[in-house]
């Protein structure tokens, strides 16, 4: 990943914003206030905000220029009219339903397509996919291959759906029974792990013989096309543009998160060449976000959307975003931190169970290290384990995923080498120190997506 000369940022810094320096005995107090969960801190007490890429991406002046030009009609703005061309250009779909964030068009995804007791196999559960398909009645199934269960396995595509896991399932199931595909780029939960290019293919060619849809979650696609261009045989000379339109030709349709890629703070949208999915969603979106042509957005963020999707595929811009995440990597790596490899896309993922391996599950040692890491140095990460995996619905007991992670999570064109420096230290001396870092107990529970709203005390 690193060259023997230096590749700086493709841009140049405009405006700052000041960060507050805490003391140790302060970020104490705050972390208790907040019941152990990072979620819970308030931004102001935290220095290094790595909870999460969502909508913490810096835009840029041309998106920010296009913000003054906001056409807030309620029916029909020009601006949706610019997303629409960015994303038919761009992602290739024809049909463009937008929502104000990647879970409404989820749910609405969700409730276009499936019937109840349909089962949705994928590469992997995120947690507000999986909460949306049981919601509208539907069951997931993980048909990911193994290796993406293993940390410290190295194989370059740990993305990828397992064709004789699917096909098995499909045999069992049947194909009238399962609603479509749940195909994610650069997978969350398995540490931004992506899927390759002939998985997409060997994917496709599969469903196709049974008329099974695909429904890419999108929302980090682009750095999904990065590795693709750097591990896959055949696309060193492709652009990002030219790899994730191709990528894009293998599905019925996406859901993207727009605070990801897209380079926004806040906005999302379906996008599909279905006919019929189109009718079904903007029927829906009128419902539960808002008119099919502003889906919940203002028309000026729509406008930030449509430009952040042409940066967003700068070849420049993806290789200088994914060399800091694996800067950061790297530089733990070097020091024995053991966190999931090969580096993803979007952040590094600390292995929990090999950082503390003396502590037991239940105690929850990602939350516990989380917790830790902002006491610390005022760094703030989140947990991607038991706590947010929840409770098997049928026994009630805690889930206890083969991944315990805690996710270091890189916000795009925010911070510098030096921030990546800062929380490099703090967790290697954490790490050095792994002894004196305590276990957690959960005293407050949410029923559902537990890890927002948790709070936990020190066992």
């Amino acid at each position: 990943m690193t060259g023997k000369r230096t590749f700086a940022e493709p841009y140049k810094i405009k405006m700052v914003e000041p960060l507050k320096i805490t003391t140790r005995e302060y970020r104490e107090e705050k972390i208790k206030e907040a019941g152990f969960n990072t979620f819970l801190l308030k931004s102001e007490d935290v220095y290094l905000d790595l909870l999460t890429d969502s909508g913490t991406s810096a835009m840029s002046d041309n998106q920010w220029a296009g913000i003054m030009l906001g056409d807030e009609a309620y029916s029909g703005g020009r601006n949706f009219y610019n997303l629409e061309k960015a994303i038919q250009e761009i992602y290739g779909f024809k049909y463009v339903v937008p929502a104000h964030q990647g879970r409404g068009a989820e749910h609405i995804l969700s409730l276009s397509l499936i019937k109840e007791g349909q089962f949705v196999p994928g590469n992997m559960y995120f947690t507000t996919t999986k909460e949306h398909i049981e919601r509208a009645g539907g069951n997931f199934v993980d048909v990911i291959i193994d290796e993406a269960h293993i940390p410290e396995a190295r194989h370059p595509f740990k993305g990828n759906v397992d064709i004789e896991k699917l096909q098995a399932f499909i045999d069992k199931a049947g194909a009238e029974n399962i609603a479509y595909i749940s195909y994610a780029s650069a997978v969350n939960m398995a540490g931004g792990q992506p899927f390759s290019m002939e998985n997409a293919r060997e994917v496709r060619k599969l469903t196709s013989g049974y008329g099974i849809k695909i429904i890419y979650d999108a929302t980090r696609a682009v750095e999904n096309c990065y590795f693709i261009k750097k591990r896959e045989r055949g696309y060193s000379d492709k652009s990002i543009r030219e790899i994730l339109l191709e990528m894009m030709s293998y599905a019925d349709g996406c859901t993207v998160s727009a605070k990801k890629d897209c380079l926004v703070n806040i906005g999302g949208f379906i996008a599909t060449n279905d006919e019929l999915l189109y009718q079904r969603a903007i029927e829906l979106v009128v419902v539960f976000e808002g008119l099919h042509t502003y889906g919940g957005l203002a028309g000026r963020d729509l406008e930030a959307i449509a430009r952040g999707i042409y940066e967003m595929v700068d070849d420049n811009y993806v290789e200088s975003r994914i060399r800091q995440v694996y800067y950061l990597g790297e530089r733990l790596l070097k020091e024995g931190v053991p966190i999931v490899e090969p580096i993803g896309g979007h952040a590094v993922f600390i292995d929990a169970l090999r950082f503390l391996p003396q502590m037991p599950r239940e105690q929850f040692p990602a939350q516990s290290i989380a917790a830790a890491l902002y006491v610390d140095s005022g760094v703030r990460s989140m947990e991607r384990g038991a706590v947010s995996a929840g409770r098997d619905k049928k026994t009630g007991e805690n889930i206890f995923p083969k991944l315990e992670l805690v996710r270091l999570t890189i916000p795009r064109r925010v911070y510098t080498n030096l921030h990546m420096d800062v929380t490099a230290e703090s967790v290697i001396e954490l790490y050095k120190n792994r002894e004196k870092i305590k276990g957690l107990k959960m005293v407050y529970e949410p029923r559902r997506l537990r890890f927002f709203l948790a709070r936990f005390e020190p066992v």
